[in-house]
């Protein structure tokens, strides 16, 4: 698992107030959205999906969906609904692997999970309800949009990385295999339960601003080596993958390098589209 990859490029001065500005826009889009209904709200089925949509967070997989949009022109409307589905897509996930048969975590972000708030049976319904919630958006962002074609290719890397091939995958072998062995092996599941996410954020961002098919392979493969990176760079103190810690110190630079080498022109857009991706990817370096 080496590399020859060239070193990671500097970083753009202005991106911080690009994250900062994006996710700003991505808080009210949201907060808009998933409005309380004005019907009722039997079972606080919406209440229970704002708890956890609307608590704080980094909002990494719509910055990167709208970052790979950038790298093909302005963001429109339709693009930023399109992209800001994949946190509804990565939030149903957190609130499922929270209950007692996943990971039966009792806190999130720094809050009790959603269902020591709600209860299972509705923390379950909160998480159906946005991971469908997700695609009605795209598709409702599709219709209105010049060119529908990306938007339904773009829903089809969604539910691509989210699926059986990609994130409820890694769940199941996380859930049925014993801990990974090697470090091959941990990248493997989280090439699943992570990256493949991450991978169908950069095709989706890429997909509905109307990026061509080179363009969206090479998004695609930052993507995945992203999320790679990203899950190695949050295991750092994880006692449970304490025997892979000094090998994950050293892929984590590599994947970066390699991450950012994807990004190279001009497949990928412009000098700044480019730079903003590449410091998302050194901020996981220590």
């Amino acid at each position: 698992m080496t590399s020859t990859a060239a070193p990671v490029p500097p970083s753009s001065p202005s991106s911080s107030a690009w994250v900062e500005a994006r996710r700003a826009e991505l808080a009210n889009l949201l907060e808009a959205r998933l409005a309380p209904p004005s019907d009722g709200d039997p079972g606080r089925l919406v209440e229970a999906m704002r708890y956890s949509l609307l608590a704080p967070g980094k909002r990494i997989r719509p910055l990167l969906a709208l970052a790979a949009a950038e790298t093909v022109g302005p963001l429109d409307d339709q693009v930023r609904l399109a992209c800001a589905a994949v946190e509804l897509v990565h939030c149903y996930s957190l609130i499922h692997d929270d209950l007692p048969a996943m990971d039966d975590d009792d806190f999130r972000r720094g809050r009790p999970s959603n269902h020591k708030v709600f209860g299972e049976a509705t923390a379950i319904l909160a998480g159906d309800a946005l991971l469908t919630l997700a695609f009605d958006w795209i598709a409702e962002a599709g219709a209105r949009a010049a060119r529908p074609e990306g938007y339904l290719r773009g829903a089809r890397a969604l539910a691509h990385g989210a699926g059986v091939r990609g994130m409820v995958r890694g769940q199941a072998r996380d859930l049925g295999d014993p801990p990974p062995a090697t470090l091959e092996a941990l990248e493997i599941l989280h090439g699943e339960k992570t990256a493949a996410l991450f991978r169908a954020s950069l095709e989706l961002g890429a997909e509905v601003a109307g990026a061509g098919s080179e363009a969206v392979a090479a998004l695609g493969r930052f993507g995945t080596l992203y999320g790679v990176a990203f899950q190695h760079a949050d295991d750092r103190d994880d006692a449970e993958h304490a025997d892979h810690r000094a090998g994950a110190r050293l892929r984590l630079q590599t994947l970066v390098a390699e991450a950012c080498a994807t990004l190279a022109p001009p497949s990928t857009g412009g000098e700044a589209a480019r730079a903003r991706l590449v410091d998302l990817a050194r901020a996981l370096l220590p």
